[in-house]
């Protein structure tokens, strides 16, 4: 192996000793008018130009223009979307309304049935009142009947008994 390669070896396989080499290396490069000029040429190759810059512009334009485009057409799609969910949604909610109302109205109804069977109910009630009074009555004035036809009957009895 050359010592050329050796060196590129080494090189290669140090930064330290390759940092030294550049900073060594530039100063001389600089001040040598041929290969400044070299060097330059080198840079301005990867130098963009204004031409290159309003190309970069204009193809940026194109793309934020495209972007744009594609941007409105799915805001358009999702607030079409968006319309018809809320056109369902509002469906939906004047049917539960509807549903809502006939409920509170059967439940209005229902009230006024019951109200209407409580009173029914009180009426029955009084009158089972006024009929436990009247049978306890007919019960009383049985038992004192009954007891006059035994009282009767005992004294009848008794008077066979001692009055031949």
């Amino acid at each position: 192996m050359s010592l050329a390669e050796k060196l590129v070896e080494e090189l290669e396989a140090d930064e330290r000793a390759r940092k030294r080499l550049a900073k060594l290396l530039v100063p001389e490069a600089i001040s040598e008018p041929e290969l400044r000029l070299a060097i330059i040429n080198a840079v301005l190759r990867d130098v963009a130009t204004k031409s290159d810059v309003a190309k970069v512009m204009e193809e940026i334009e194109k793309i934020r223009r495209e972007d744009i485009r594609r941007l409105e057409e799915g805001i358009g799609a999702l607030r079409k979307e968006m319309y018809t969910q809320i056109t369902e949604l509002r469906e939906r909610v004047s049917k539960l309304e509807g549903a809502f109302t006939q409920l509170v109205e059967r439940i209005g109804d229902l009230d006024k049935r019951i109200d209407g069977l409580d009173k029914r109910i009180d009426s029955l009630d009084k009158r089972i009142d006024a009929l436990d009074r009247r049978i306890d009555y007919v019960t009383k004035v049985s038992w004192a009947l009954t007891l006059s036809v035994l009282a009767t009957l005992a004294a009848q009895v008794l008077m066979r008994m001692f009055m031949p």
